[in-house]
């Protein structure tokens, strides 16, 4: 039989008790971490049976169309409800008024078409809805003497989000910060017997320097015309601003919201959902997965503990999802448990 060291009856309220065995942390735990959390991002190339590594991301790969159908089929089987689609385009396709997101044959739309022939609706297509893919300047929208105009952008980005969802799309996901364009795009989307295609706003989307691998990967200009995106995406110092950008784009259609870099941002993630109870989504972003992965490349962090860790930092936050390049590596470790 174990000994116990009679106790001095100090301290009365112990909080270690709780802790001493696994089914008991297990108990009380607060938050939980599922495969019903995670959104995987994707990029693809036009090609067969190609691949490309992204440098600045570590195990992420563009993929052309057949080999991405293949790679969404594991995400399915593991569970994981969506992935979200971002194309790499051909720089000879893009120009000044981004016109290749409106071409119903672009990459994306073409990619659409071949996961939900294969898939169906076992598993969830999100669309990213902005022009930075597809601009020769870079910007999220159309330019004039320099400056990204609004309205006009908000025009051609409806008719991209109308071309996505008839190829198939099931959520589109403006994240160009442009003003007005949720009510546009849902208009857009109504006015075509879309109604069933939902919409999760980039609501609150800062002008971050942690988005620089993501450029890369989708061949977005590193410093577009004018050096950055400040006049449309927001300031960092700003909480109190994401939460009106929030409202106006619940009040304007959205079905879900969604807070994005993810880690940098957990104070706007809880607020946002302390606000306004709505699906809340956070983007671990690119910036995040290669510093952290980066890290644990040089045997500098435990790469599985902190990409657990990390994840279910969105879920204390408030998240009901997380967008996240470790989202198939986090399937699989948390099916092996």
């Amino acid at each position: 039989m174990k000994r116990h060291r009679a106790s001095t009856g100090f301290p009365r309220t112990r909080m270690r008790r709780n802790r001493r065995h696994e089914w008991s942390r297990r108990l009380v735990s607060e938050n939980q971490l599922s495969v019903n959390d995670l959104i995987w991002p994707v990029f693809v190339i036009d090609g067969d049976n190609k691949t490309e590594d992204v440098t600045s991301m570590p195990n992420v790969q563009r993929l052309s169309i057949d080999l991405l159908v293949d790679a969404v089929g594991n995400a399915k089987d593991l569970g994981i409800p969506a992935v979200a689609l971002f194309p790499f385009t051909d720089p000879a396709l893009k120009n000044a008024q981004g016109s290749e997101s409106i071409n119903p044959e672009n990459l994306v739309c073409r990619a659409v078409r071949a996961i939900k022939a294969a898939h169906g609706d076992d598993i969830g297509v999100m669309c990213d809805v902005a022009l930075d893919p597809y601009t020769d300047h870079g910007h999220d929208g159309l330019l004039e003497d320099g400056y990204v105009v609004n309205d006009a952008s908000v025009k051609i980005l409806a008719q991209q989000a109308l071309i996505q969802a008839e190829a198939g799309c099931d959520v589109i996901a403006p994240s160009d910060m442009m003003d007005g364009r949720v009510r546009e795009i849902r208009n857009v989307l109504d006015k075509a017997n879309l109604d069933h295609v939902q919409i999760m706003a980039y609501s609150a989307k800062y002008a971050s320097a942690f988005y620089g691998p993501f450029r890369e990967a989708v061949g977005s200009t590193p410093n577009p015309a004018g050096g950055d995106k400040k006049t449309y995406q927001m300031d960092s110092a700003n909480s109190d601003e994401a939460l009106r950008e929030v409202a106006l784009d619940i009040a304007e259609g959205a079905d879900m919201v969604m807070v994005k870099p993810g880690m940098p941002y957990l104070d706007v993630v809880r607020r946002v959902k302390d606000e306004f109870q709505v699906p809340t989504y956070a983007y671990q972003v690119s910036g995040e997965y290669a510093m952290l992965t980066g890290a644990a490349e040089r045997g500098w962090m435990d790469g599985e503990r902190v990409m657990m860790e990390s994840l279910m930092a969105f879920k204390r936050a408030g998240a009901d999802g997380i967008l996240s390049y470790y989202a198939v590596a986090a399937a699989k470790l948390l099916k092996s448990n």
